[in-house]
């Protein structure tokens, strides 16, 4: 038990430590991961000497979240799958939660038919299974809590620069509710910006988004149209309007700043949802600033959080995929072996 709170205590001092030097690092999330995970086995290591009633009744409570827990969630997955369909259309991203409970299920009943047949082949796949899943699903976590705390984390207010990161435009140049999310809160922290600093050196926004192939205009010019019609000052809008893609947006919002204050910092502004793989990816492109989140729709939450945990996975592919493939590599071992 000891043991369990030592090591625990080591990767909570490495996530403390990876924070102040950096919040933008995937490691803190796993350190993160790794203290609660070795602080849960320590509490429940000292069980047998909690007062009377409360070790029962925390077992119990542990059972029957291991098994009423994922059944509960895939079909918290699937119905929240079948609304994004509704609301969002069959695009593939929005099939994400309804793929992901799906396969939950599937997992299920496998696991269910090794149990009846008593099959060891058929067992040795499924502890395979599990294996690469349970990995998958520490990582899952480990993103979901750390985002969920970066998001809370304050910025710097001597910013000199607000980037509003684009997304795609309705009708090839209208801009959707999502976007215009962003902008609402790219401009209150604008201002709030413009309180701090000095009347003689305000802000800047930038708006950065190219154009898509379906659109009419690149979608930062929608973007910083919308920002003026509602009164936003228009001498202090930059349109960065190459950008395809997240990096890209960082790389080309990067050379805007550098070129008009070298060193300059930002706040970086996206839904919540995208903001911590935002971050990532500024720590990554060299962009010297932090990242905020606006509101989101709770219905699009599942779906966008497992596209972005997805992202960030293939991220590292190099050591994720690694650590699955030798996950397989002794499955399929296990396999030839069985009888």
């Amino acid at each position: 038990m000891e043991f369990a709170f030592v090591v625990a205590a080591v990767f909570l001092l490495f996530f403390g430590a990876g924070v102040l030097r950096d919040r933008r690092r995937f490691s803190n999330a796993v350190y993160l991961g790794l203290a609660v995970t070795f602080l849960g086995l320590g509490l429940l290591a000292g069980i047998d000497d909690a007062p009377p009633g409360v070790g029962e009744t925390v077992m119990v409570v542990v059972l029957l979240v291991l098994a009423l827990g994922p059944v509960v969630l895939a079909g918290l997955l699937c119905a929240n799958g079948v609304k994004m369909v509704r609301k969002e259309g069959r695009r593939p991203a929005n099939l994400l939660a309804l793929l992901a409970g799906l396969g939950m299920f599937g997992v299920m009943v496998l696991m269910a038919v090794a149990f009846v047949t008593r099959s060891v082949r058929l067992g040795v796949v499924v502890g395979t299974l599990l294996l690469v899943l349970g990995y998958v699903s520490f990582l899952f976590l480990c993103f979901i809590g750390y985002a969920f705390l970066y998001g809370r984390m304050g910025i710097r207010r001597d910013a000199d620069y607000v980037v509003v990161l684009g997304s795609g435009l309705i009708g090839g140049r209208r801009v959707p509710p999502l976007l215009a999310s962003r902008l609402d809160r790219g401009r209150q922290v604008y201002e709030k910006l413009a309180e701090l600093r000095e009347v003689d050196r305000p802000p800047v926004l930038i708006t950065s988004g190219g154009q898509g192939p379906d659109e009419q205009l690149p979608e930062s010019h929608a973007m910083a149209d919308y920002l003026v019609e509602r009164g936003f000052p228009a001498d202090r809008v930059v349109r960065e309007d190459r950008s395809r893609t997240t990096e890209e947006n960082m790389l080309f919002s990067r050379e805007l700043m550098e070129a008009q204050r070298p060193g300059a910092e930002c706040v970086i502004v996206t839904n919540n949802f995208h903001a911590f793989r935002a971050a990532l990816l500024a720590r990554k492109t060299g962009v010297k600033g932090q990242v905020v989140g606006s509101p989101t729709a709770a219905y699009f939450w599942p779906s966008a959080t497992i596209r972005e945990f997805v992202a960030v996975f293939l991220q590292y592919k190099a050591v994720n995929l690694g650590i699955c493939g030798a996950l397989i590599l002794m499955g399929a071992l296990a396999l030839a072996a069985a009888p």
